[in-house]
């Protein structure tokens, strides 16, 4: 047997290599993931910070399962979790995010729509941060770093991003109080402009970083459902009162026309931005 023939991947390997497998077992296994995550949540729930412990601890362990899986089976270096730009990005992506939601809360109390009425203990917080962090790391692995990535390789930058981000908007309708405006919305708004952030910078820290601050700023700040999940309050105490197309209703103000004109604004900007420094692929059959 020669060098080359050592070299030679197994059939095994050959068969997990494949793109849909590779969507189904990793992108399975952080789906897993998540759903333990959600379950350290509902345990801990009466302990913020060892719900925060608990859900860190998940992140972390999704993070390894990724990387571990890009490294074995890919045979690949994670470049999409390099460090090289991970404080930048991630810094990035944190005041992005905090700050589109801020804006869409001022325009909600210039309208009249969003009044303060009392301060909770900052450690109304924690919970928020937990949730957050949990849904900013796992859910960036799926959607971003599986989802976008593997289908890109075949299909190409924009099949991929409509696909995740229909996928995205989907997985958000089957929340407790999802709507199929709100999955619309999300699907564009936020499917757009994280799969946007994945293209512009090749790497996952400016998304989770978007991602974490947009629902830290939403629950733990501004005390708002996220996505169809009615949290319990954050730290400020409001009353919201308007009509559910500026407001979001139940679900958020991610189902909002000013969430979706702003979030997508800034998604066609990146997605901009990453077209002009070449970051777009093409589908297999346009490559030469």
């Amino acid at each position: 047997m020669n060098s080359t023939d050592k070299r030679q991947p197994s059939l095994l390997l050959r068969i997990v290599q494949f793109p849909i497998v590779r969507l189904v077992l990793l992108g399975g296994g952080l789906y897993f993931l998540m759903g333990v995550k959600n379950g350290f949540s509902v345990k801990y729930d009466a302990s913020p910070w060892m719900k925060l412990a608990a859900v860190a601890a998940m992140a972390a362990l999704a993070i390894a399962v990724y990387v571990a899986f890009v490294h074995y089976v890919e045979r690949r270096n994670v470049s999409e979790l390099s460090t090289r730009g991970f404080g930048r990005e991630l810094g990035m992506g944190l005041l992005v995010g905090a700050v589109l939601y801020s804006v869409c809360v001022l325009i909600l109390m210039l309208l009249g729509i969003y009044r303060i009425e009392g301060l909770n203990p900052w450690q109304y917080m924690i919970p928020s941060l937990a949730m957050a962090l949990g849904a900013g790391v796992i859910e960036e692995l799926i959607h971003r770093g599986v989802v976008f990535r593997i289908i890109e390789e075949s299909l190409g930058s924009w099949i991929a991003v409509l696909t995740s981000s229909l996928i995205f908007g989907i997985v958000h309708w089957r929340n407790p109080q999802g709507t199929a405006l709100g999955a619309l919305f999300i699907s564009v708004e936020a499917g757009m402009l994280l799969a946007a952030a994945f293209m512009l910078t090749r790497r996952l820290w400016l998304s989770m970083g978007f991602h974490i601050a947009w629902n830290f700023t939403q629950a733990g700040i501004f005390s708002g459902a996220v996505s169809g999940n009615v949290l319990d309050a954050g730290l400020i105490q409001p009353i919201i009162q308007g009509p559910e197309l500026l407001t979001g209703g139940s679900f958020g103000v991610e189902a909002s026309v000013i969430a979706f004109l702003l979030c997508t604004a800034a998604g066609i900007t990146m997605l901009y931005m990453a077209t002009k420094r070449g970051n777009v692929i093409q589908p297999l059959w346009k490559r030469s």
